[in-house]
């Protein structure tokens, strides 16, 4: 896909989206295929970013707290899905404590911070 389209549907997906849609955008130029609130029996997903063989499934988080019970879902969203499941954490200062950080990795979910 050309520059010029991709500029264009990141500007479509942040006017439609929000933050949602910035993330997305990011993907998309990094030549990921997406899919925004991709339904599940675990409710939607943000994001489904499909490229080659790589699958993510996203939540974007704009607070500085993140509930274990998010995580939680996002774990079983990704399984259902067969996907990896990635967080993302936007805004200008996102924090990440000790007991989030381990969480994550007892979880296996990456973490992205993508500043506002």
């Amino acid at each position: 896909m050309r520059l010029a389209r991709i500029r264009y549907r990141q500007r479509l997906l942040r006017e439609r989206y929000g933050i949602i849609g910035v993330v997305a955008g990011r993907y998309l130029e990094a030549g990921f295929h997406v899919r925004l609130m991709h339904p599940t029996r675990h409710g939607p997903v943000h994001i489904l970013a499909l490229k080659g063989d790589r699958k993510f499934v996203i939540e974007v988080a704009a607070t500085r707290r993140v509930d274990d019970e998010v995580l939680i879902k996002l774990v079983d969203k990704a399984k259902s899905l067969g996907g990896e499941p990635v967080l993302i954490l936007y805004g200008k200062s996102p924090r990440v404590s000790g007991d989030l950080a381990n969480k994550l990795r007892e979880l296996g979910v990456r973490l992205r911070i993508v500043r506002g």
